[in-house]
């Protein structure tokens, strides 16, 4: 029992040793307490921990037996005195497994965290630069695409000023097809007039033609 205990003190020792300095049994450590964290890893060590803790007990008990019967018969008997002697080593031995088996798993516990914390501040890194990236190809394409708008802005105005100098040579236009037509309007009235007037002189000279004819016959 005692040359068990003594060897799962030395192992712990080990692990705590192998935990506090960066070595690489330090993540064949971690992930071998890893896995006994998981699946019913849990329980067999609280098992396991509470029946030392029952065994320690009852240690304890037996040495505060035996010294209750010492001082009820004054002294001790070599063979009481031997096993209060072995009673004391088991439970400080004992006692000194539990106290090492929980720092061993603050000390895991905390070495985990720890690696989660790095882990979410190199994320968090990550996320400030590729932000920081965005906002200055952002700050880029803005800055392009102003350029682009005080680019289109100035075709604009040079098309709307295009337009209104067609517009403008399209109006003069309109105005002088309507000078045109309304002057194509009195040509066709004159005309009219003309062919009238030389109706009337065709008829008169007919007219005349008639009468000078009676006259000779």
């Amino acid at each position: 029992m005692i040359q068990l205990l003594y060897k799962v003190i030395f192992v712990e020792m080990v692990l705590i040793l192998s935990l506090l300095f960066k070595t690489p049994l330090r993540k064949l450590v971690i992930f071998s307490l890893d896995r006994v964290k998981q699946g019913r890893g849990p329980v067999v060590v609280k098992t396991v921990a509470g029946t030392i803790f029952v065994v320690l007990s009852s240690s304890v008990y037996s040495i505060v037996d035996i010294q209750q019967r010492s001082e009820e018969g004054g002294l001790l008997n070599p063979t009481d005195q031997v096993l209060m002697a072995q009673h004391m080593l088991e439970a400080s031995l004992m006692g000194f497994m539990l106290f090492l088996s929980l720092m061993l798993d603050r000390l895991h516990h905390y070495i985990r965290e720890l690696h989660l914390l790095r882990k979410t501040m190199e994320a968090a890194k990550k996320q400030s630069r590729s932000f920081e990236d965005g906002k200055n190809g952002n700050a880029e394409e803005l800055k392009a695409l102003t350029e682009e708008i005080a680019t289109s802005k100035a075709k604009i105005k040079k098309l709307e000023s295009e337009h209104e100098a067609k517009a403008d040579k399209a109006i003069a236009a309109e105005a002088k097809v309507e000078a045109l037509k309304k002057q194509s309007d009195r040509f066709l009235m004159e005309y009219d007039r003309l062919l009238e007037d030389n109706q009337s002189l065709r008829n008169q000279l007919a007219s005349i033609d008639q009468s000078d004819n009676r006259k000779n016959m």
